[in-house]
């Protein structure tokens, strides 16, 4: 349907929050901004249970408590048990690094719900590369023991990309392996860290193409053992993705300093108003903030997507990337065969794949990142 400016949008049905930017691992495509916000910029326990209230109040159903690495967050325990008491469903989203045995015990007894895990890679060298983190891939098995262990429902997170791409279906037998539920392959998408690393994480067409048969291949393969959720490449496709499901049509993502995004990477764009927790009740940034209702529904866009019969499939693409790529953010996203841009993506896919940087800028709090050897 189409949603016009006087029309309510339904309630969203998620929240992300982003407990803080603190996490030891450097992961060169994290989809945190570049800017990092410190502890001292973080909202406080209450802030926290005030907004966990709200989007219970809201219709918001699951909370998914991420970072950087929730696990950097002493009160996440209580955090947990606050979501818990108001109805809420968590997922723990952690690198595993800072988990122990007592830890999971008290987010069991707590009541959180699910754990989702992420692993860099199929083999512990090339996963600790990644990663910028030396043990990370041990401790990652270790975690999700004890998460299987405790009684929890675990997912495995993989990013892939040139580094790994060859192994994408090992990545789902290692999480078979691990015990988990569900496994999400998703391609890198070029938000945040991954914007500067690009030329040394796009794999080439024939790497994407290969790892995307491998996985749909399992998805057959393992049908009824465990879920494979499969995010392809856009850079590599003829439609964008329907961002977000929608912007502003399903979930807000709030930051560790408490302001509400429609998605995680939307300060990208410069000219869009976010409001912040600390102001405004969750009700009226959903109902009410320039921000979520920017681009929400078919009435914003040009005249290629409005009459577009994919208009409501993908929703005109990804907004930021558009900015990015066209210098509009109410361009059609250029991944889009259709769009007027769609050149400069495909320049761009040629050039990166055929770039040969053996360095990323590692993901780091403190000094900005640096280069470090693959």
């Amino acid at each position: 349907m189409t949603m016009n400016a006087h029309e309510v949008p339904p309630a969203p049905i998620g929240l992300l929050a982003e407990l803080t930017h603190r996490c030891p691992l450097g992961c060169p495509y994290c989809s945190n901004p570049v800017q990092l916000e410190s502890r001292s910029d973080e909202i406080d326990t209450e802030s926290w249970k005030r907004v966990f209230s709200e989007a219970a109040a809201l219709g918001v159903l699951q909370v998914h408590l991420s970072g950087g690495e929730p696990l950097a967050r002493r009160d996440l325990v209580e955090l947990v048990e606050h979501c818990a008491k108001v109805g809420l469903y968590t997922n723990l989203i952690t690198s595993g690094i800072g988990m122990s045995p007592t830890l999971v015990t008290r987010l069991a007894d707590a009541g959180l719900d699910h754990v989702q895990l992420s692993i860099q890679d199929s083999t512990a060298a090339s996963a600790d590369k990644i990663a910028g983190y030396d043990g990370a891939f041990a401790k990652k098995r270790e975690v999700a023991r004890l998460v299987c262990d405790a009684g929890f429902a675990l997912t495995i997170n993989a990013v892939i990309h040139r580094a790994n791409a060859g192994r994408a279906g090992n990545m789902v037998a290692l999480a078979i392996e691990l015990g988990a539920r569900r496994v999400e392959i998703a391609h890198v998408q070029y938000y945040g860290w991954a914007v500067p690393n690009r030329a040394a994480l796009m794999p080439t067409l024939v790497q994407a193409q290969a790892a995307i048969a491998a996985v749909e291949a399992l998805k057959k393969q393992h049908a009824g053992e465990i879920v494979i959720d499969h995010v392809i490449p856009d850079y590599h496709a003829r439609y964008p993705k329907a961002c977000m499901g929608g912007w502003g049509k399903r979930t807000i993502n709030i930051t560790p300093q408490g302001r509400a995004l429609p998605c995680h990477a939307a300060e990208s764009i410069k000219s869009l108003e976010f409001w912040n927790v600390a102001q405004h009740s969750l009700a009226d940034i959903w109902y009410q903030s320039p921000a979520f209702n920017a681009y929400r529904g078919t009435q914003w866009m040009n005249e290629l997507c409005r009459t577009c019969e994919r208009r409501e499939i993908d929703h005109g693409g990804c907004r930021c990337q558009a900015l990015a790529l066209a210098g509009d953010a109410a361009a059609t996203d250029p991944v889009c065969h259709k769009s007027p841009d769609h050149g400069k993506m495909q320049q761009i896919v040629l050039a990166e794949e055929a770039a040969h940087v053996e360095a990323y800028v590692y993901r780091r709090l403190k000094g900005g990142g640096g280069a470090s050897s693959l």
